[in-house]
Formats: C-alpha cells, structure tokens, sequence
C-alpha cells in the first residue's frame, strides 16, 4: 500500500511505481506520468526527481507562452483534438475557425480577449456576419461562441491567464416552429408512396415510420434490417463534408451517428415489413440503391422529399418533419416516452418531449374534453 500523501505503490510484478500529475485534459481529468524501482526509497527518489523536472519544465513552457497569441493556440488545440473528435465534427469546427473566428480574433494575445470583446464580436456577427454581411443565423453565432469557449478552455489547461468567464456571454436562440405533417396528410403522402413503391419512395415511408434520420436511412443497408425479428440495427450515418474551405471542395463520409445512443436497435411494424418483403426480392446493398458500389446522399434524398410533396399537392417541408410526425403520431396513439426516445436515438426524455414532440389540435380538445366529467360530477353535487 502506498504511504500516506504519497502515490507509491508496489506492483504485482514487484517493482515499486510512483505517480504524479504532469496535466489535465480540457475537461480537467488527470493525465499522469509515471515511475518506476525495484525498491521503495529508489522509487521516492525518482519521483521527486521526475516532479522537480517537470515543474521546472512547466515553467518554462508558461514563460514561453505568456505571450502566444490566439491563433497558436486554436491550432494547437486543433491538433489535440483531431483524433479525439468524428471527422465531421472536426470540419466544422475548422470551418467556423477559417470563416469567422480567425479573422476577427487570431491576430489577438489571449490575455486581451475581454468579455466586451466577444460580446460585441456575437454582436457583430449577427448584424452583419456572413459573405453578404447579412448577419448570421443565431445557432452558427451560438456554435462559433462554443469552439471559442473550448480554445480558451484549453489554454486554462495550460496554465494561460484568461481575462474573461466565456459562461457570462449567451446568444438567444428562437425556438424555430417545426413542420409536422397532419393525419390527412401522412395518409395522402403513403396512398401516392403505396401506389409507386421505388427504392426512395420505399425510403421516405421508413423514415416516417420510424423516425430515423435522412443521414440515416442513406448509409443503411439491407443486411441491417432482420426479418426475422422485424427489427433494423441503426449504426451508421452519411453526410456530405466540406474539405477545402478556400476551393469549397466536399466528400460524402459514411461513419457511427452523433451520439452512442444514436446507435440502436428498432422494432419494426408488420405493415412495415410487409412492405420492406414486397420490394426487397434479391437486394442487398445500400437500403435506396440494392447496390454495395453506388449509395443515394442526403440531399439527393432531400429533393426527392420536397418532388413528393409536390406532387401530392402537400405544402413544403423539409425531410427532417418526416421525425417530428412520427414522434407527434406516437404520443398521440400513447407511447410512453422513454421507449419513444431510445427509439428516436436521444440521449434524454428531455430532448424528446421538447424537441420532438408536437401535439395536434385535436390532442389538445381530447385531453381537454377528459375535464367534462368534472363538471358532470360538480353538477350533480348543486
């Protein structure tokens, strides 16, 4: 056992380890070094030398630093971060860096970044943010606060003095009214799909009654789906990236969903699997296309959407209502919502009931038509 307020220890293998903290992660969890003897003196000795050595060595590190700039610090902490995040997530951090961060503040010394500074940057950005200067949007201004918050996050890590609490700096973002297609709708929309089952028609009726996302449904394959538990494994998700931000280059990237708990396992409907054994015949393959070469990308699949509803003469949405109907038609034929989230892939009931779900008027008049037999009750007590 180690001495009290020593980290010393004594191993299977009979050699002594000593251990101490040389740094934090970004979210504060220790990252240790270690070593090592064949006695438990040699050891004390060694970790005292290791402790002096890396003190002197930090403080070294923190004379040289003092006067690093932002941008030396945003791409250190890209390159920290590059194998720890999706390559998705990774693009769009760079691209908020290259478009809006790192011309206004990379030229900046970490310790003159205020909080009126950034203040007036959000500011900025949403008057007249943007190519065009327009302004943009509140949830890319809100994204844009989020990856400065974790550069300077990782230069407390380093020991860098921060003049501001980033926390205190909040962009308000409007709750955007979702588009959920009515009964009459959804019953419109599957009569034309019913009529004309091709391989994208087929695709948007399974995100409908399922609620999986268009990323989702383009990256699925046939083997993920099992008939003979009528069941479909959701594990993988495609998207469309953007690779060169001066050459505006992209590439499509099939990888695991946002989240673990995007990763799941679905009960399937029988008229579901009715239809899915209808137009599978001998396909395998990507789900839309039969084919292991040749896939169908989200926005293809988006158009598509939009073509449909054009051609039932159903007012535009976009492909992402397909989810939100098929939460709000849950929770109108009584789903407990616990099941509706792992379903929906959600990391939270939370997410589900504030996000996802939608009552409909006629919801709204049942539940307040359950009100009627107290009034009954209170009548016949007069």
């Amino acid at each position: 056992m180690s001495k009290r307020g020593e980290n010393i220890y004594k191993r299977k293998d009979g050699r002594w380890e000593g251990r101490y903290i040389k740094d934090r992660t970004v979210g504060g969890k220790a990252i240790y070094g270690y070593v090592y003897a064949y006695s438990y003196k040699e050891t004390r000795t060694k970790l005292q030398d290791a402790i002096r050595d890396w003190h002197s060595s930090e403080q070294t590190c923190q004379e040289e630093t003092e006067t690093t700039d932002f941008q030396s610090l945003a791409e250190e902490w890209f390159c920290h971060m590059k194998p720890l995040v999706k390559e998705s997530t990774y693009r769009k951090y760079s691209n908020l860096w290259q478009s809006y961060i790192r011309p206004q503040l990379g030229h900046m010394q970490i310790p003159d970044i205020s909080q009126s500074i950034l203040e007036e940057y959000c500011t900025a950005l949403l008057t007249s943010g943007g190519s065009k200067g327009e302004g943009l949007s509140a949830k890319t201004v809100s994204d844009t606060m989020s990856l400065i918050r974790c550069v300077l996050q990782f230069c407390i890590s380093k020991k860098i003095v921060v003049s501001c609490d980033t926390r205190m700096i909040t962009v308000k973002q409007c709750t955007k009214k979702m588009r959920v297609l009515t009964v009459k709708e959804q019953q419109i929309l599957c009569n034309h799909i019913y009529s004309d089952l091709s391989p994208q028609n087929v695709g948007v009726l399974f995100c409908l009654f399922t609620g999986i996302r268009v990323g989702e449904i383009c990256a699925l394959k046939w083997e993920d789906i099992s008939f003979s538990e009528n069941t479909v494994h959701i594990h993988q998700t495609m998207q469309r990236i953007q690779i060169d931000e001066t050459e505006n280059k992209t590439k499509i990237i099939i990888t695991t969903p946002k989240s673990t708990c995007s990763i799941r396992t679905i009960p399937l409907p029988d008229e579901l699997i009715s239809v899915l054994k209808t137009v599978r015949g001998s396909a395998s393959g990507y789900f839309l296309t039969g084919s292991d070469k040749r896939w169908i990308e989200p926005r293809t699949m988006q158009y598509h959407f939009k073509s449909l509803l054009k051609r039932c003469k159903i007012e535009d949405a976009n492909y992402h209502a397909l989810r939100h109907t098929f939460a709000t038609r849950c929770v109108e034929l009584g789903f407990d919502v616990k099941s509706l989230s792992e379903i929906l892939g959600h990391a939270s009931v939370n997410i589900t009931m504030n996000r996802y779900v939608h009552p409909s008027m006629n919801l709204k008049r049942k539940n307040m038509e359950r009100l009627s037999g107290l009034f009954s009750a209170e009548q016949q007590g007069i």
